[in-house]
């Protein structure tokens, strides 16, 4: 199968396409959140995916799913590359999300029994259903898309592919965008993503895609724990912080959210970087005696109810692991930074 952009393209358009080579990477593009809402036509409203962000290259027979951090997860999702292969179109790049399920909901947390896995065998084994949602184009054939406008890119995305149970488009809304934001909320999601609809895809983080979140939700850098007490095993929690200015800022202690084999799997991964000295810059009321430090390598994801005075979480709580951030990227994610 082989689309003719030209013939797809209004004439305006087809000056914004770029001839070019497929590349072996290319940076996604990254919402901004904001406390702002509003509804406007000249927007369109997504569902805000709690998954692993995820490029899919096809060139050929070859299918790479590559993470934000260029990490390789065709042996961790098996199942999508076989999905992105029986594709009639084989030379394309597409943005999506990685997910799981639990009820009607996406769930990082049940997503982390899938993330780290090298052997496809074993990822099978673990009987959790994945799906990939795609929801931009960024090459097709011969050709760069990413000039496009977002509403022409995702029309291309929709006509070019094959969607399945576990490969998926995703719509979106326009005129009852903050109805769909409210929505989301009260059906207990994590919020939307809202794209300008005339605006290019941009390398990084951009204004031209906002998050209307409505939980509080973000990575954070583990750079110690504490002893379990009780019948806990494993650990007891987790300190985290972000970086600021090149330092490591403490956010507070994170002690709910882990199962047992989280537990046993993540105390073993910590007893690995275990150092000296703390990594925070400051968090003075670490009890040091009772904690254990470790070098600030693993990345978290944490919900919590708000940021309180002192720039603490306020019951927060662990969600899983991130493979797709670079701890040094971390940052406590603030309306229009």
């Amino acid at each position: 199968m082989k689309i003719d952009l030209h013939e797809e393209l209004p004439a305006a358009e087809r000056e914004l396409l770029r001839q070019r080579r497929q590349p072996r990477w290319t940076s996604p593009m990254l919402a901004v959140l904001t406390d702002k809402r509003f509804a406007d036509a000249e927007w369109s409203y997504e569902r805000k995916l709690d998954g692993v962000r995820c490029l899919v290259f096809r060139r050929g027979k070859q299918v790479r799913l590559v993470s934000r951090n260029r990490k390789s997860m065709n042996r961790t999702y098996p199942e999508l590359v076989e999905e992105i292969g029986r594709q009639p179109i084989d030379h394309f790049i597409a943005d999506g999300e990685i997910v799981a399920f639990a009820g009607n909901r996406t769930s990082f947390q049940r997503l982390q029994q899938r993330i780290g896995i090298r052997d496809p065998q074993e990822a099978r084994r673990r009987g959790v259903a994945v799906y990939l949602y795609l929801f931009d184009l960024l090459h097709l054939g011969d050709y760069d898309t990413t000039r496009l406008p977002q509403h022409r890119r995702k029309a291309l995305l929709r006509k070019a592919l094959r969607y399945s149970n576990r490969l998926r488009y995703t719509p979106h809304r326009r005129h009852t965008g903050l109805d769909y934001y409210r929505e989301s909320c009260r059906k207990g999601r994590e919020g939307v993503i809202v794209k300008r609809r005339d605006a290019p895809y941009r390398h990084g983080r951009s204004t031209d895609w906002l998050k209307f979140k409505c939980v509080n939700q973000q990575e954070f850098v583990i750079g110690g724990y504490t002893e379990p007490e009780g019948q806990r095993i494993g650990f007891g929690a987790l300190h985290v912080g972000f970086y600021a200015d090149g330092k490591l800022r403490y956010a507070g202690k994170v002690g709910t959210g882990y199962d047992r084999q989280t537990l046993r799997d993540l105390s073993r991964r910590l007893g690995r970087i275990e150092r000296h000295s703390s990594p925070f810059a400051d968090g003075d009321e670490i009890a040091a005696g009772q904690t254990h430090w470790v070098s600030p390598k693993l990345v978290a994801e944490i919900g919590f109810t708000e940021w309180t005075a002192e720039h603490r979480l306020r019951h927060p709580r662990f969600l899983g692991l991130r493979e797709d951030k670079a701890p040094r990227k971390v940052r406590r994610e603030t309306p229009g930074g």
